[in-house]
């Protein structure tokens, strides 16, 4: 089950993402609340206003992992596909990879994998093809072997 160990990985990142994020806020939003007003007035409101800016950066962050996590509903691990599209596994001869997220790169059943997302160049080049085409990235000529 490749697929869904890929599925899995892509999933598991997102949701760590999702969840350190989430506890950055949180974190920050309560240092923000317990900032006591001191003597230096300037240093509470200095305070709160870094509070308030790491809150607004991780929430920039958590929306977008929570953008990703919707983009991961859209793919059923348990569906072969034999055109290139959002979920498919695509093994090339300069290659793998996982048409999901842009996620990094992995090593499932001793293969390496780059996770990439369908708008990315390398998802572009590979949207709607299927084995025995190729897709050219930066002037890389990608042959697909086999798309699952």
């Amino acid at each position: 089950m490749l697929k869904k160990a890929l599925f899995d990985y892509c999933d598991a990142y997102v949701s760590e993402r999702i969840t350190r994020f989430s506890n950055a806020i949180s974190e920050a939003q309560s240092g923000a609340n317990n900032e006591t007003k001191s003597s230096a007035g300037d240093k509470h409101e200095t305070g709160r206003a870094m509070a308030q800016l790491e809150t607004e950066n991780n929430s920039k962050h958590l929306t977008a992992a929570k953008k990703l996590k919707s983009v991961l509903r859209q793919i059923d691990p348990n569906q072969s596909v034999t055109v290139v599209s959002l979920g498919a596994v695509v093994k090339t001869d300069k290659g793998n990879f996982f048409i999901a997220i842009s996620g990094g790169k992995t090593n499932i059943e001793n293969e390496d994998y780059f996770i990439v997302s369908s708008a990315t160049p390398v998802g572009q080049a590979f949207i709607g093809k299927k084995a025995g085409d190729v897709g050219v990235v930066n002037g890389k000529t990608f042959k697909i072997l086999k798309v699952l």
